[in-house]
């Protein structure tokens, strides 16, 4: 196993309550999204060969919260935005946590979480009682989210923090090699583990007896009407704006905002104000995606920024046309002309039109669909994500 440049040298050697090693994954909130899906999966299933603790932050109000009640959660005071008092706070009480379960890994999601938790890890006084250290990139928050200054201060931090990890995971080698061109740690400390998810049910959609009609129904929308969907947090990185002036290039269309957010009364504003309120429809956060997914012909993504967009593996494995923008870790669920249609971001002209010739052109949107349907299973499988932790897992607490 390579080491990372300046890593611990010290690490606990013991395991926990029956001697398994011990893991506690520390993520900033589990507010509806691909990251809280995967430490859920991964606490959950887990915790049948390894003793884990999982300890996560509050989301926002309008950010919604997963849980799996056969998942019990330690909660620290983690907060999104930057808050220098509620930070040490944190830092304090994930190190007391270190203290009192002891861990041989810690295992940190999110950009805060992956900040205070190693900090904490790093800042303990015996250093032969620091676990290894293991960080999750979903994504990044160094292009799309702070200003410049911001943006500077973050990124220095990414690669201090780095040069003190044992290992790195990134979710798609789009992720792993822009950190790399940004100086954040290097290649041989970098793993690239794809997304994984549970996706029975959205495997179901199309099939006889499979889920169809609530989100229709709920809209007050016939079956004749094309509907358009987009899943995800109203934030600026998503940039649903984009997609609201796409729109005015799809006039017969409807589209279903799956989601909740701090943009959604600015958003409900431009809808209005572009002529198109009556063809928006905001659900709020829309728990079972099959049952959506199975109401409308087109996803869309019109995002900035992306990890691996979970929102378009569920599109594809139930079967979906997908229109989205070229961005992020985008190109590794969906391959242009053959899985789905790819844009530039910022560009709405260009993502009405391919919204408009995915509705237009049904023969070549399914084929697309069925072929992306087949390679998403493949890859983004619940059980290779979690077999593909547990090597690795192993791997650091062996040496």
């Amino acid at each position: 196993m390579n080491r990372a440049s300046g890593a611990t040298q010290g690490h606990r050697d013991s395991g926990g309550k029956g001697g398994a090693p011990s893991v506690l994954i520390l993520t900033t909130r589990m507010n509806i999204g691909g990251p809280a899906r995967q430490v859920l999966l991964l606490a959950k299933s887990l915790g049948q060969e390894l003793t884990v603790v999982l300890a996560t932050g509050r989301p926002g109000r309008d950010e919604g919260e997963l849980t799996d009640p056969a998942v019990p959660v330690r909660r620290v005071p983690l907060v999104r935005p930057i808050s220098p008092g509620a930070d040490f706070r944190a830092l304090l009480s994930v190190r007391a946590l270190l203290r009192e379960t002891g861990p041989g890994l810690l295992h940190t999601h999110m950009a805060k979480a992956g900040t205070v938790g190693r900090l904490a890890a790093l800042s303990s006084l015996d250093r032969h009682a620091r676990p290894r250290l293991v960080h999750t990139f979903h994504g990044h928050v160094l292009e799309g989210y702070f200003s410049r200054s911001q943006r500077r201060a973050f990124l220095e931090m990414e690669r201090f923090l780095a040069r003190r990890t044992d290992l790195l995971i990134a979710v798609s080698p789009e992720v792993r090699d822009e950190l790399l061109d940004l100086g954040v740690g290097k290649p041989e400390q970098y793993r690239v583990v794809p997304l994984g998810l549970d996706l029975g049910q959205l495997l179901e959609v199309g099939a006889p007896g499979g889920p169809a009609g609530k989100l229709r129904s709920a809209i007050g929308l016939p079956a004749e009407v094309a509907l358009i969907g987009v899943l995800g947090r109203l934030v600026p990185i998503k940039d649903h704006s984009t997609l609201f002036h796409a729109m005015l290039e799809v006039p017969e269309a409807h589209l279903a905002v799956l989601g909740d957010g701090e943009l959604r009364s600015s958003l409900e504003t431009l809808a209005r104000t572009l002529h198109i309120a009556d063809r928006i429809h905001f659900m709020g956060w829309w728990l079972d995606v099959a049952t959506a997914l199975a109401d409308v012909d087109v996803v869309a993504l019109s995002s900035r920024n992306e990890g691996t967009p979970v929102a378009l593996i569920e599109a594809l494995a139930a079967g979906r046309p997908v229109v989205t923008t070229d961005v992020g870790g985008v190109r590794h669920v969906v391959q242009d002309g053959e899985t789905g249609w790819l844009c530039p971001a910022d560009d709405a002209i260009a993502l009405g039109q391919l919204l408009m010739r995915a509705l237009n052109d049904p023969p070549t949107a399914e084929r697309m669909a069925s072929e992306g349907r087949r390679r998403v299973t493949e890859r983004f499988g619940a059980d290779r994500m979690v077999a593909d932790h547990l090597a690795l897992y192993r791997e650091l607490l062996a040496t």
